[in-house]
């Protein structure tokens, strides 16, 4: 099969020039700046917002505004006072696979810090969630995702007490979760019905992951049951949307359309 215009199967048709040709200020700049990425290559340093401006023969402004989607699509990265051309995406799966094993899979180095774990009555919509009656206790734990030392994500796990009473004082925090559940519970994981949507951080979690608040982010609600059925653990986990993709594989003979 041919693609319009030449195109990569996953570039945009025409390279998103409106069919009407006219293309904006800041979306050639935004190409030109495209194809010098390729030229300087990961951890690469633009030069000076003066000098690009100069090179490509638009206003400041102009040339802000396309600087801001490449660091909005991940492209770019701030690092200190200048401009690096950033590393590409992780993949990570949507699968019953941990966090730990899709970053590992990338070929970097999984981490978490602890924000907070606290234990507390569970409320009604919760309960219904995990199988609980109202007012039974509850862990809930609150963690940074790290790939490599870098602030990636932000992660809330519900789990009841009474599944894993010793959650505070056996589990190392910065490991995984699934892991201890099935090393030293005996509990595995059996399906899982995941949400995903695109939303803004609050000022709270970008303050955490350390990203402004405009960037969009990643947002999978998660309800796990183990492999009898019983419901598990309820997840929330954000992800910087410059940082990460997710991937799933499709199966079986309906046709589309």
């Amino acid at each position: 099969m041919e693609f319009p215009y030449g195109q990569d199967p996953g570039a945009p048709v025409r390279s998103g020039i409106p069919e009407h040709g006219r293309i904006p200020k800041y979306y050639a700049a935004k190409v030109d700046l495209a194809a010098l990425l390729e030229e300087l290559g990961e951890g690469g340093v633009l030069p000076t917002e003066r000098e690009l401006a100069q090179r490509f023969e638009v206003s400041r402004e102009t040339l802000r505004q396309a600087l801001r989607e490449l660091i909005l699509e991940g492209r770019l990265r701030r690092a200190g006072r200048g401009t690096v051309v950033a590393g590409p995406k992780m993949a990570q799966p949507l699968s019953l696979a941990s966090y730990t094993e899709g970053v590992r899979d990338q070929g970097r180095e999984p981490g978490r810090h602890l924000v907070s774990l606290d234990r507390f009555r569970c409320p009604p919509a919760l309960a219904a969630d995990l199988g609980l009656a109202e007012g039974d206790a509850v862990w809930h734990m609150e963690r940074v995702l790290l790939a490599d030392d870098e602030r990636v994500g932000l992660e809330s796990t519900y789990v009841a007490v009474e599944r894993v009473p010793d959650l505070a004082t056996d589990f190392p925090p910065d490991s995984s979760f699934y892991a201890y559940l099935r090393r030293h519970l005996g509990i595995d994981f059996g399906d899982a019905d995941e949400r995903l949507e695109t939303v803004l951080a609050t000022p709270r979690e970008a303050l955490l992951i350390g990203t402004p608040g405009a960037l969009p982010m990643l947002l999978i609600h998660r309800l796990s049951r183990d492999t009898a059925g019983r419901p598990l653990e309820r997840v929330r986990s954000l992800y910087r949307g410059d940082r990460f993709s997710f991937t799933t594989h499709l199966g079986g003979g309906g046709a589309g359309g």
